[in-house]
C-alpha cells in the first residue's frame, strides 16, 4: 500500500495482443523489473474506468481518449509500438500525460528482415525458390551484394541497425536523414534534399523512416524513375511512404529490378491487388516486427521509464514523443 507521502506506483497494461503476444506475458516481465510496483493487466483494450483511475503508467498499442478522464495519477502512456502516428497525441497532451514508444525494440528483427530481402535479390534466391517449387534443376544467375551501393532512408534506431549490419558485406552505404550533420554508421550521409542523388546511384534502397506528413508518398513516380533499372526497393517502414500505384506501374514497365515490402498501402493488401502477381516482388504481411524477444525488450524500456516517472525525471524518459 502506497503511503500518502510516496509516489503512486501503479502500472496497467491494456488488454490487447500486440505483435501476437499476450499482455500477461509482458506483465510478468515488467513485474520482474519493478517488484515494488503494482502491475495489472486489463482484460479488454478499453477497460472500465475504475481500472484506470489509480494508474500511474498505462501500457498498450493505443489508448481510448475517454480513459484519460478521471485518471488523476496518470503520468505516462507507454506505447507498445515504435510508431506513434496512430495515437491521440492532442488528448494525451491536454491531460498532461507524457508519451513514449517502443523505439529500438524492433531493431534486430527488422534489420535482419531488411538484410534478408536484400540478400535474396542479390543472390537470386527468390528465383531459385520458384524453380524448386517446380522441381526444376536449372542454375540461376545470381549476382553479389559486395560492391553494391545501398541507401538507407531514415537513420533512427532501425535504420541505424540496418546500416550496421550491412557494413561487413563490403557495400557502400548512403544514409538519408533530416539532420545529416548528426552522423551515423554509413559511408556517406545526406539530407532529404539530396534524396534523388542517392537514389540515382543505388542498387538497393531500404526505407526505414517513420510515416509523417513529410515522408508520406516520399517514393513516388519521380523517385522511382530516378532509380537505376537494376535497383531493388525494400520497404520496412510504412506502406504510405511509397506511392503504390506508381510502384505497380514501374514494375509493369520493368523500370526496376524488383521490390520487397513488409508494409503496403492499402494494408492488408487485398487478394486481388496487382502486387501479388509480380515474380520480382516479395511480400510479407507486416511481420518484420515480430520477435519472441519483444516483451523482454519492451519491458526494459517501460520499467526504466516508470522509475523515471516516480523520480520526477520526465525530461529523461527514453523514446519520449515530443509533446509539441
Amino acid at each position: 500500500m502506497t503511503r500518502p507521502d510516496e509516489p503512486s506506483r501503479d502500472l496497467l497494461i491494456l488488454g490487447e495482443k500486440f505483435n501476437g503476444l499476450a499482455p500477461a506475458d509482458l506483465a510478468t516481465a515488467i513485474r520482474e523489473r519493478l517488484p515494488e510496483w503494482t502491475v495489472r493487466e486489463a482484460t479488454t483494450p478499453t477497460p472500465p474506468q475504475e481500472q484506470v483511475r489509480n494508474a500511474t503508467v498505462l501500457v498498450g498499442p493505443t489508448v481510448d481518449p475517454d480513459l484519460l478522464v478521471d485518471a488523476p495519477d496518470l503520468e505516462l502512456f507507454a506505447c507498445a509500438y515504435a510508431g506513434y502516428d496512430h495515437l491521440p497525441l492532442d488528448e494525451l497532451a491536454a491531460n498532461d500525460v507524457a508519451v513514449t514508444t517502443a523505439g529500438g525494440v524492433h531493431v534486430p528483427n527488422v534489420a535482419e528482415q531488411a538484410l534478408g530481402f536484400v540478400l535474396t535479390f542479390a543472390r537470386g534466391l527468390h528465383d531459385a525458390w520458384r524453380r524448386q517449387e517446380r522441381r526444376e534443376w536449372r542454375v540461376t544467375d545470381p549476382g553479389e551484394l559486395a560492391g553494391s551501393t545501398v541507401t538507407v532512408v531514415g537513420l533512427g534506431a532501425i535504420g541505424t541497425g540496418i546500416a550496421e549490419r550491412l557494413a561487413p558485406f563490403g557495400v557502400e552505404t548512403v544514409g538519408v536523414r533530416h539532420a545529416p550533420e548528426t552522423g551515423g554508421p554509413c559511408d556517406e550521409i545526406v539530407g532529404y534534399d539530396d534524396l534523388h542523388d542517392a537514389l540515382a546511384r543505388s542498387e538497393y534502397v531500404v526505407l526505414a523512416c517513420p510515416l509523417t506528413d513529410e515522408t508520406e508518398g516520399l517514393i513516388g513516380d519521380a523517385e522511382l524513375h530516378t532509380l537505376p533499372t537494376d535497383a531493388v526497393l525494400v520497404n520496412v517502414a510504412r506502406g504510405g511512404v511509397v506511392d503504390t500505384d506508381a510502384l505497380v506501374a514501374m514494375l509493369r514497365s520493368g523500370g526496376i529490378r524488383g521490390a520487397a515490402v513488409d508494409v503496403t498501402d492499402p494494408e492488408p493488401l487485398p487478394e486481388d491487388h496487382p502486387l501479388w502477381n509480380f515474380g520480382n516482388v516479395q511480400i510479407t504481411p507486416h511481420s518484420a516486427g515480430r520477435t519472441p524477444a519483444y516483451h523482454e525488450r519492451l519491458a526494459d524500456i517501460v520499467a526504466g521509464n516508470a522509475e523515471r516517472v516516480v523520480a520526477g525525471e520526465l525530461a529523461e524518459l527514453e523514446n519520449r514523443v515530443d509533446p509539441s
